[in-house]
């Protein structure tokens, strides 16, 4: 299966921040349905108040992906922070913030039910 950037759903649009999602693209056995993602963010993007509200105010979702551009830094629960850069290949487990360091470009893989719930938190926090 393929798809072309431009035909992945655009999920969340908010200054600094493209999200796109597309469900259904892969089965993941033992994770169920995965979903692929790509991801437009500008330097400054930090996920930190949009997930308050979610276990641990974190990303409970586990993420596969390779940066296009740019450079992200994530950081854990018990605070270790890790700095991804264009041409990465990386794996972010459940339990993530994430800091946009330059503009990035990114392409995700994540089990489709879980981080559709982390999406859709976001997209509520951006309401109001």
């Amino acid at each position: 299966m393929k798809i072309a950037k431009e035909k992945i759903e655009v999920k969340m649009e908010i200054a600094g921040a493209v999200i796109r999602q597309r469900n259904d693209f892969g089965d993941a056995t033992g994770l169920g349905k995965i979903s692929c993602e790509y991801f437009s963010l500008s330097a400054g993007v930090d996920t930190t108040p949009l997930f308050m509200g979610l276990e641990g105010n974190l990303c409970q979702c586990p993420h596969w992906g390779y940066v296009l551009s740019g450079q992200l830094t994530t950081t854990d629960a018990k605070g270790i922070k890790e700095v991804v850069n264009t041409n990465d290949l990386f794996y972010w487990p459940s339990g993530h913030n994430v800091l946009v360091n330059v503009n990035a470009e990114i392409i995700m893989f994540s089990p489709q039910t879980q981080h559709s719930h982390v999406i859709n938190h976001m997209i509520e926090k951006t309401k109001g």
